[in-house]
């Protein structure tokens, strides 16, 4: 199993949740973005530098990802895609998606744009949290200990 990070637009805490976690199960982290990024040197941990264009990052995944493979990421569609090759998606604020949820998801997000391009929405998702971020702590850290050990 390896961990795939939608790294353009996770929150830092976020990041450093994944290489704690990373380095101390031994696990395969790769952060997938099209800026160049930060990490702490381990064996575990590296970095996919794309072009810079809408869903490069995204492509990227979807073309690596691999049956029981993990990928962290905030985005419906690219979620969707990794579910449909067998992979599990996990969003920054704890949500792990599944099959029963993805299109439910798909179908809200689809509303939500509409609803924003017709400008009857403004904004978007409230400001990421501790309370985001525990919750995804604790999310990992369920589904590592049901499939880190079935490498």
């Amino acid at each position: 199993m390896q961990i795939w990070v939608d790294a353009d637009a996770c929150p830092s805490v976020i990041k450093e949740i994944l290489f704690r976690a990373a380095k101390r199960l031994k696990v395969s982290l790769t952060l997938v973005a099209n800026q160049p990024l930060q990490t702490p040197p381990s064996p575990y941990i590296k970095t996919i530098h794309v072009a810079a264009g809408f869903d490069v990052a995204d492509d990227e995944i979807v073309q690596l990802v691999k049956v029981g493979d993990l990928v962290i990421t905030a985005d419906i569609p690219l979620a969707a895609n990794v579910i449909s090759k067998g992979g599990h998606a996990l969003n920054p604020r704890g949500e792990l998606y599944t099959e029963d949820t993805i299109h439910e998801r798909l179908s809200m997000r689809n509303l939500m744009d509409e609803l924003r391009g017709g400008g009857e929405i403004m904004g978007g998702p409230s400001s990421f949290s501790r309370k985001d971020s525990q919750a995804f702590a604790n999310q990992l850290d369920r589904f590592l200990t049901r499939h880190a050990g079935h490498q």
